[in-house]
C-alpha cells in the first residue's frame, strides 16, 4: 500500500519539548501533531526507524497491537491484501485514523457476555472455551498465559473489570515512555522532503511519506501566511528554476459527443463487468483484463460507470467518475506490454475507442484519474441496520441490507449472467477477507445454497450472507466487508465505482476474461506516461536540459508527467493556486514530488470542478535547490 491523495501530513513544529526554537515553545501542541507523535512512539516500540516499512502480516499485526488496536484477523486482511508487498509509516497512520482503539467500554461489554453471575468475573473453564472455540480462536497456551496473570486471577475466576483497567493502563505507560525517549532525544530534527536537515532521519516527528509524493494537510504550509510554527518550507525552499502551463477550457468542452460509434448492427459482442475500489491511503484496485481477436477485425470498445439505481429517473452517484479503458499488445515474450490506444472519445459517461486490431492477446487496464473517486468526508449521521429478529428469535435481514447486497451481486457478476460463478465469487472474497474459496469449500456452498449451472443465483447469494450474519453474530464483521465494497454506515456506495465494458469486433468474437485485481500497476503508469510523451507539450527547465514537464490536454482531463534524465533524484513543487474551477487527484493545490533519477513519473491529473462552467488549468513546476 502506498500513500497518495488521500493521506493527511502535516508539516508542523512539535511540542516544545521537541524543539530548541524558543518561537515554538509559544505554540502548544496541535492535536493532528500530537496524533503523529502518538503514531510515531507508537512506531518506533516496533522498528528502528519510521523509514523502515512494514513487511509482513505479522509486523502489521504487532505495530497495530502496540498502538492499542487490538485488530482481528479480518481487519488485518482488510489493509493487507494480497497485492500488498509492504506498508510505511504513513500507510500506518492512515490505519489508525480508520481503526479506533479499544476502549474500555468495549472491552468490558465483550467480557460481560461470559459473566453468568454478573459479579466482574468469569470461570476459567469458560473464558477457555470462549477463547479457544469462538470467533478468531486463541492458542490454549495463549490462553493460559491470562489465566495465569496474577493480578487479575483467584480462584479460578478470571476478573475482567481488573483486567481491562490492567490494560488500559498498561497502553497509557507505554505510550508515555516511549513519548519520553523521543523528548529526551537531543538530535531531533525535521526532515525536509525526506532528506536530511540535521541529525539522524529517525529523529523526525513527523513522518516520510511514499511514493515520491510530499504531502501536507494545510495547504498553507508551502506559501509563508505568517504564522511561523508553519513555516519552516516556506522560509528554507529555494527554487532553482521554474515553468508555467496555461491551459483555459469552455463549459461543456467535455460534453460534446465526439464519440461516434460505427454500425454494430452485424458485430458480434462481449461484456465484462468491474470495479474501481478506493484503498485506505487513497490508492485505487481494478480488475484487468485479458482480450483475445482471433483475426484482424475493426473493434469498438467502451466503458462507463455502471448505473445500479433501480429508481427511474435517478442515477448512481458515481456516473460523474471518469473512467478510461487501456489497451495493450502482449508480444511473443509476454514480457513487455505495448500500448496500443486507449479510450479518449466521450459521448457523456461513456468513453470509447474505435479502430483496427490484429489477431493476438491484448491486455485491458481500465483507470480513473482520482479526481471524482475520493475519500468520503461528509460524517454519517444515522448507522443503517443490518439483521434484525422477529418475535421467535430469528435473524433476517434488513430491507436496506437486502438492496445493498443485490447491488454488490451486480457488481460481482462480472459476465453479467445473472449467476456467480467459483471465479467470480474469488474475486469477492480476495476483495473482503484477502483469502480464496477453494473448491472444497464451493461444493459445500453449492450443496446448502441455491445453484444454477454449479454457479451461485441470487437467493443463494442472499442466503448465504444470511448464514454468515448468524455465525458471526456481531455486525461489525458485517461492516468490514462493506466497507471493502466501499459502502458507508448509511450503505450508500461512495468509495467504489462500478463499470461495464463492452467490446464489439466486425469479423470475429471476441474474448474476455478478468484475470486479477491490483492497484496502479508499472504497466498503466508506463502507459499513461507514453500516451502524455506522444502527444502532450513538452516544456524544458530552464538551465536544466534533462528536467523535462509534459502537459496534454484530453479534453475531458488534463494530466502532466514529470520526465527526469538526469543521475540524480529532483524534487519538483507544484502550484496549482491560479488554476479556476479545477480539482486533481492529489487533492491539495500545493505539494511537491520527488522523481528518481533515469524515470518518468505521472505528477497530476486535473479535471474541472463543475463542467457546465470554463475551468483555467494554471500550473507552476518549480525545481527546488
Amino acid at each position: 500500500m502506498a500513500s497518495n491523495a488521500g493521506s493527511d501530513a502535516v508539516f508542523t513544529s512539535q511540542k516544545s519539548t521537541l524543539s530548541e526554537s524558543p518561537q515554538t515553545k509559544k505554540f502548544p501542541l496541535t492535536e493532528e501533531e500530537r496524533f503523529y507523535m502518538n503514531c510515531r512512539a507508537t512506531y518506533l516500540t516496533v522498528f528502528k526507524s519510521s523509514l523502515e516499512n512494514i513487511i509482513s502480516k505479522d509486523q502489521l499485526y504487532l505495530v497495530l497491537q502496540h498502538a492499542g488496536r487490538n485488530p482481528s484477523q479480518t481487519t488485518i486482511h482488510k489493509y493487507w491484501t494480497p497485492q500488498t508487498a509492504k506498508m510505511n509509516f504513513d500507510d500506518f497512520c492512515i490505519i489508525l485514523r480508520k481503526e479506533n482503539p479499544t476502549s474500555k467500554a468495549e472491552l468490558l461489554k465483550y467480557f460481560k457476555q461470559l459473566d453468568v453471575n454478573d459479579d466482574g468475573s468469569i470461570l476459567h473453564s469458560d473464558l477457555n472455551k470462549f477463547l479457544t472455540k469462538r470467533g478468531e480462536t486463541m492458542t490454549q497456551e495463549e490462553v493460559n498465559a491470562v489465566i495465569n496473570l496474577d493480578d487479575v486471577n483467584s480462584d479460578g475466576k478470571f476478573d475482567y473489570i481488573k483486567f481491562c483497567k490492567l490494560y488500559m493502563k498498561t497502553n497509557e505507560q507505554c505510550l508515555k515512555i516511549t513519548l519520553e525517549k523521543l523528548e529526551a532525544n537531543s538530535k531531533l530534527r525535521r526532515q525536509q522532503f525526506g532528506s536530511h536537515i540535521e541529525g539522524s532521519p529517525e529523529r523526525d516527528p513527523s513522518p516520510k511519506l511514499s511514493p515520491k509524493i510530499i504531502r501536507k494537510n494545510d495547504q498553507e504550509a508551502f506559501s509563508n501566511k505568517g504564522d511561523t510554527t508553519n513555516s519552516l518550507l516556506s522560509t528554507t525552499r529555494k527554487f532553482k528554476t521554474s515553468v508555467s502551463f496555461t491551459i483555459a477550457m469552455g463549459a461543456n468542452s467535455n460534453q460534446t459527443s465526439k464519440l461516434t460509434p460505427p454500425n454494430l448492427k452485424d458485430w458480434q459482442c462481449v461484456q465484462s463487468k468491474g470495479c474501481f475500489f478506493l484503498e485506505e491511503d487513497g490508492g485505487i484496485i481494478r480488475h484487468r483484463y485479458k482480450m483475445q481477436i482471433s483475426q484482424r477485425s475493426m473493434v469498438y470498445l467502451t466503458i462507463k460507470p455502471l448505473n445500479l439505481s433501480q429508481v427511474e429517473g435517478k442515477l448512481s452517484p458515481w456516473l460523474s467518475v471518469d473512467t478510461a479503458l487501456y489497451i495493450l499488445a502482449e508480444n511473443e515474450n509476454k514480457a513487455d506490454l505495448q500500448l496500443v490506444c486507449f479510450t479518449e472519445l466521450r459521448n457523456r459517461e461513456v468513453f470509447g475507442w474505435t479502430g483496427e486490431l490484429g489477431p493476438g492477446t491484448y491486455w485491458l487496464i481500465p483507470s480513473t484519474t482520482g479526481c471524482r473517486l475520493r475519500k468520503e468526508i461528509k460524517p454519517i449521521t444515522e448507522e443503517a441496520q443490518l439483521v434484525y429478529r422477529d418475535e421467535t428469535g430469528e435473524l433476517f435481514l434488513t430491507n436496506e441490507f437486502r438492496s445493498t447486497l443485490s447491488d454488490i451481486f451486480e457488481i460481482i457478476d462480472l459476465d453479467g449472467n445473472g449467476l456467480i460463478s467459483l471465479e467470480e465469487y474469488n474475486f469477492f472474497e480476495l476483495r473482503t477477507s484477502g483469502e480464496k474459496c477453494d473448491e472444497d469449500a464451493w461444493t459445500v456452498c453449492r450443496e446448502n445454497f441455491d445453484t444454477k449451472k454449479n454457479e451461485l443465483t441470487k437467493q443463494g447469494f442472499m442466503d448465504l450472507n444470511l448464514m454468515e450474519a448468524n455465525d458471526r453474530g456481531d455486525p461489525l464483521d458485517l461492516w468490514v466487508t462493506l466497507h471493502s465494497m466501499g459502502y458507508n454506515k448509511a450503505l450508500e456506495l461512495t468509495e467504489a465505482c462500478p463499470f461495464v465494458i463492452d467490446i464489439y469486433a466486425e469479423k470475429c468474437k471476441p474474448r474476455i476474461k478478468a484475470v486479477n485485481m491490483e492497484a496502479c500497476s508499472g504497466q498503466l503508469e508506463t502507459a499513461v506516461c507514453n500516451s502524455v510523451l506522444d502527444r502532450g507539450e513538452a516544456k524544458v527547465m530552464d538551465g536544466y536540459e534533462n528536467i523535462i514537464v509534459h502537459t496534454c490536454n484530453y479534453d475531458t482531463w488534463i494530466t502532466s508527467i514529470i520526465e527526469n534524465k538526469s543521475d540524480n533524484k529532483v524534487i519538483i513543487h507544484i502550484n496549482n493556486e491560479l488554476s479556476k474551477n479545477c480539482v486533481n487527484n492529489r487533492g491539495l493545490n500545493i505539494f511537491a514530488v520527488e522523481v528518481a533519477p533515469k524515470s518518468t513519473m505521472v505528477c497530476q491529473h486535473v479535471m474541472p470542478l463543475n463542467e457546465r462552467q470554463e475551468w483555467i488549468y494554471y500550473c507552476v513546476y518549480s525545481l527546488i535547490a
